[in-house]
């Protein structure tokens, strides 16, 4: 197997995507042994039956792609995917509430959303949309993501300003405790580049662009 392929969550998240591509993207993750499908919520459901039986990863969004949503619209959000078998979740967080200087806020939900997913033998990565942060910013993000304990700090959304950063992800990874890995996603869309990351430091990579860099 490409020593990418099992790194790469094989993503999809526009606006005006079909059942048909989530359909394609199971078949092409199951044959090129990707580690994740991610599709929106609406399509859990869809990618989890696809993927029965398979070693891939069901991962839906939370809160996405803005990640202001209350608290507990997140949680039902969260409920819901992992009931129609979500097995990953990659959570926005609310940057609206971390501006505004509730910290607390942010780590309560972070906190509150990790337990949901753990309960339910799931993985939860935390999305910081890192293109909005500046040095000390990320430091404390990373950090109230290491006191909760995700599994995952998670670069971006890729409807940000900015996606995927090697020194951003270096950063990450000097902050992060080892336990915690690093998925690097926004813009990455050939191997040189997703290489770059996995050097610098990340575990995952979230790319709509998984089976074009992949070594026949």
């Amino acid at each position: 197997m490409d020593i990418l392929a099992g790194r790469i969550d094989h993503t999809m998240l526009s606006m005006n995507m079909q059942r048909a591509d989530v359909l394609r993207l199971c078949e092409e993750a199951m044959a090129y042994e990707f580690a994740a499908v991610c599709v929106p919520s609406y399509f859990t459901r869809d990618m989890a039956d696809a993927l029965a039986g398979s070693n891939v990863k069901a991962c839906t969004v939370i809160g996405f792609p803005f990640g202001y949503y209350p608290h507990l619209v997140k949680k039902h959000e969260t409920e819901t995917a992992l009931r129609l078998g979500a097995k990953e979740i990659d959570l926005v967080i609310n940057q609206a509430a971390w501006f505004s200087g509730d910290r607390k806020y942010v780590l309560d939900e972070i906190s509150a959303i990790t337990a949901l997913t753990r309960s339910q033998q799931a993985r939860i990565k935390v999305i910081i949309e890192t293109g909005y942060l500046n040095a000390q910013n990320l430091a404390d993000l990373c950090n109230v993501c290491a006191e909760v304990g995700v599994d995952y700090v998670k670069t971006s959304t890729g409807f940000g300003k900015e996606g995927a950063n090697v020194e951003v992800v270096r950063e990450m990874r000097r902050i992060l405790p080892e336990n915690i890995a690093i998925k690097a996603s926004g813009g990455i869309r050939d191997r040189a580049f997703a290489l770059e990351l996995l050097a610098a430091g990340a575990d995952r990579i979230g790319t709509s662009s998984g089976t074009k860099m992949i070594l026949p």
